[in-house]
């Protein structure tokens, strides 16, 4: 049986840096945004057939579902209700296929879409706002509307830190390395033990 830690955080968060951390360890990853980038590639399926204003040259073009969802209110429930059962059957093959006694799937929506009910363990990074915001406006093309737009949509970080098994803080690279390595060894005489 394969033990499998959930990773989040809102936007900002150091939620890929973390991930990577992991993998560092030789903790096979799945993530979340390269499995809907996978499906966009791949033609988008049921998605293109809701929305084909959104393909262009056989591929879901994120730019295309932006404009949809910004004319019509309705759009982004409904590309979430095809896109989140396509990702989350992504992910329950990527764990079904692993040989790992330890896996991690980075989710930035694990609760928000119900997928913390399919892990053992729950890890969620956090940093203080101003560090968040500095972070997130840093990004190309991100603005404050975008960046207020996308925390909405997310669960407050309070929040997720109470609903967290364990919280790494993110703000000191070594910081983050050292409760890495603490979570691991704590699954691992966890998992011994049983």
């Amino acid at each position: 049986m394969t033990f499998v830690i959930g990773l989040t955080g809102s936007i900002g968060m150091g939620k890929s840096t973390t991930a990577k951390m992991f993998a560092k360890r030789y903790i096979p990853v799945w993530d979340a945004d390269a499995a809907v980038h996978r499906i966009y590639q791949s033609g988008g399926g049921e998605l293109a057939t809701a929305f084909p204003q959104a393909v262009r040259n056989g591929v879901i073009e994120r730019e295309l579902l932006r404009k949809i969802i910004h004319q019509d209110q309705t759009a982004l429930a409904k590309i979430e209700g095809i896109i989140h059962p396509q990702v989350a059957a992504d992910r329950a093959r990527f764990i079904e296929a692993s040989k790992s006694e330890i896996v991690l799937v980075d989710v930035p929506l694990l609760f928000e879409t119900g997928a913390d009910d399919s892990v053992d363990a729950i890890v969620v990074v956090s940093a203080p706002n101003d560090v968040q915001r500095d972070r997130v406006l840093a990004r190309d093309g991100m603005t404050e509307t975008l960046f207020d737009t996308i925390l909405s949509k997310q669960m407050p970080d309070a929040e997720k830190r109470a609903k967290a098994d364990y919280v790494i803080e993110t703000t000191s690279l070594d910081a983050a390395e050292a409760a890495v390595d603490a979570i691991l060894a704590k699954i691992k005489r966890e998992l011994s033990d049983a």
